[in-house]
């Protein structure tokens, strides 16, 4: 589902270069789920940026379901984002003038679905986050714990076929950073989504398929 080769990235200044990522090799299969740790500033998320399509390699290959990325113009890379990856942010990003199932239909708007459509999708992904009641309060009006879960619906209402979520409890207690954790795990189950998540929590991480560390920029296993 996703091979990364020879992955480096370096940010330029006038008067200086920073390598955040050095030869990364990485492969996921459809339907794994994948765990990256690593200290802060070791290049976790730089790295599911550049998987995500959010930021370019310096150098490497990037193909996500057998198509090679890096070849594709701008418009075309935005349409294959919005249509195959689902992104989870630790800090939510929910706009707070629109209600929640508003938000959660933002992503359907760039695919020019109808609103009937859209409303019927976002409210199918909120009732498989256990938010179908809360559908027209807004952000302010929910916990922590419920703005992660609007967050996941945000992403899954599309039906991508990869999520990729940075630090999805990382702002969350352990109960409801627990809580969050089954819902990815039962998305992967049951959808077979192929999930990549960055997390400094190894007691998650374990409970993926697979756990790759980065330091300094490099794989260490």
């Amino acid at each position: 589902m996703i091979q990364l080769n020879n992955i480096s990235k370096v940010y330029k200044t006038k008067t200086i270069e920073t390598l955040a990522l050095d030869n990364i090799n990485l492969s996921v299969e459809k339907g794994e789920f994948l765990s990256i740790m690593g200290p802060s500033g070791c290049g976790k998320s730089t790295l599911l940026n550049i998987i995500g399509l959010l930021d370019e390699p310096s150098s490497g290959m990037i193909n996500i379901s057998d198509q090679a990325i890096l070849e594709y113009k701008s418009k075309a890379l935005a349409k294959f984002r919005n249509q195959k990856l689902g992104f989870i942010f630790q800090s939510f990003h929910l706009i707070n003038d629109l209600s929640v199932i508003d938000n959660v239909e933002l992503p359907l708007i760039y695919r020019n679905i109808g609103s009937s459509e859209r409303k019927k999708l976002a409210e199918e992904a909120l009732e498989s986050v256990g938010l179908k009641n809360r559908m027209k309060h807004f952000p302010s009006q929910l916990s922590g714990g419920q703005k992660q879960r609007v967050a996941i619906a945000r992403a899954i209402v599309g039906k991508p076929e990869i999520i990729l979520a940075d630090e999805p409890t990382g702002n969350l207690d352990s109960v409801m950073g627990g809580e969050v954790m089954d819902i990815l795990l039962k998305l992967n189950k049951e959808n077979s989504t192929t999930i990549v998540m960055v997390t400094h929590d190894k007691l998650m991480a374990e409970k993926t398929h697979k756990l790759i560390r980065l330091f300094d920029g490099s794989q260490v296993n």
